[in-house]
């Protein structure tokens, strides 16, 4: 990823929470996803879902990951209606490279809600 190097799993941060290695408030947990709250929360619910695996970025998904994709979005399904954000909706966001605003070489997948977030300009 542009400007932000891959510190591998051994040191990665978000790897570390899903070896329960370091601290986090886990919110969603299964053999291939993890789900827990933002310590930089930018909504009453925010909510990471990570893969276990550790895959850098979107742009390093390989074939075979894409299963773990798409159970990342089915977590952050289950995780909005636990949360009764499906009633007034979320917002769903991977962030990709420093522009973007990217802080972690994890691929997660933000889940935000429980205010209006208004549109995306």
């Amino acid at each position: 990823m542009d400007n932000l190097p891959d510190p591998g799993p051994e040191k990665c941060i978000f790897c570390q929470i899903a070896a329960n290695k370091s601290p986090a408030e886990v919110e969603y947990s299964d053999q291939n996803v993890v789900g827990f709250w933002d310590i930089h929360a930018h909504a009453p619910v925010h909510i990471l879902i990570i893969p276990r695996k550790h895959i850098s970025s979107i742009e390093d998904v390989k074939e075979e990951d894409w299963p773990i994709v798409s159970q990342m979005f089915k977590a952050a399904r289950e995780i909005a209606h636990k949360k009764n954000l499906h009633n007034n909706g979320y917002r769903l966001v991977v962030n990709y490279g420093i522009n973007a605003g990217a802080m972690v070489d994890h691929l997660h997948l933000h889940l935000l809600g429980g205010k209006n977030l208004g549109p995306i300009a």
